[in-house]
């Protein structure tokens, strides 16, 4: 059986990394069985990230790889009726969540009113992480920052970046049923695996703030919650 190895359960969600939880909800919105390994130290993964699978003994990194690797191994129809130019708002949504996702860690990592919160609700439900060794993560995610950017912004200026992302989103998601219309697609799952990360996460960050005001993308994000969580 397919094997996801992903970062921990964090809030309610299954995944608290929004690529690990977009290819979770993708798996279970497909009907793909599979069984899902929480790991704390991606060092072991495919250019050290996570998520990754491992499928009839292959190992396959990166969200986007491995839904085209299962899409094509297991003939899914989850996208097969959208047209080019729904492929295209698809292409240009996934590129958005890349941004998007910069500022959800900054938000949980940099910025000093939020980190402790976030810190302490992780440890609370995973104690066997140290506060030592937290620290030590929080570091190594500044250098990151730094070099990607994001890190030498100030907090209003990367939040005026997430701000614009979520904005474009909730133009985007419709009031009722999803995307593309009444079936879920990928961008569905990929829309709710930043999103729930955000949505579930009592920490009240300029990103929540947004998300909690905008109706139609709270509803998206418990409609998938509902099919992921139940199936």
């Amino acid at each position: 059986m397919l094997t996801l190895y992903s970062y921990p359960e964090l809030f309610g969600v299954a995944d608290n990394n929004g690529y690990g939880l977009k290819v979770y909800a993708f798996l279970k919105l497909a009907g793909v069985p599979f069984v899902q390994e929480h790991v704390f130290d991606a060092s072991a993964a495919p250019r050290g990230q996570l998520p990754y699978i491992v499928d009839d003994g292959e190992t396959i990194g990166d969200s986007e790889a491995i839904i085209a690797r299962v899409v094509a191994k297991y003939r899914l129809g989850i996208d097969a009726a959208l047209t080019a130019a729904q492929r295209r708002t698809d292409h240009l949504v996934t590129r958005m969540l890349d941004d998007l996702y910069w500022v959800m860690s900054y938000s949980r990592w940099k910025d000093e009113r939020f980190y402790p919160a976030f810190r302490d609700g992780f440890i609370a439900q995973h104690p066997q992480v140290s506060a030592e060794g937290f620290e030590k993560a929080k570091a190594y995610n500044a250098q990151r920052y730094h070099f990607q950017g994001i890190g030498r912004y100030t907090p209003d200026q990367a939040y005026a970046r997430g701000l614009a992302d979520l904005q474009v989103l909730a133009e985007i998601v419709p009031a009722a049923g999803f995307v593309h219309g009444a079936a879920p697609s990928s961008v569905d799952a990929g829309i709710y695996g930043f999103i729930a990360n955000i949505y579930f996460v009592p920490i009240p960050t300029p990103l929540k703030a947004f998300v909690d005001t905008h109706e139609n993308l709270v509803a998206h994000c418990e409609r998938i919650h509902g099919m992921v969580e139940k199936s």
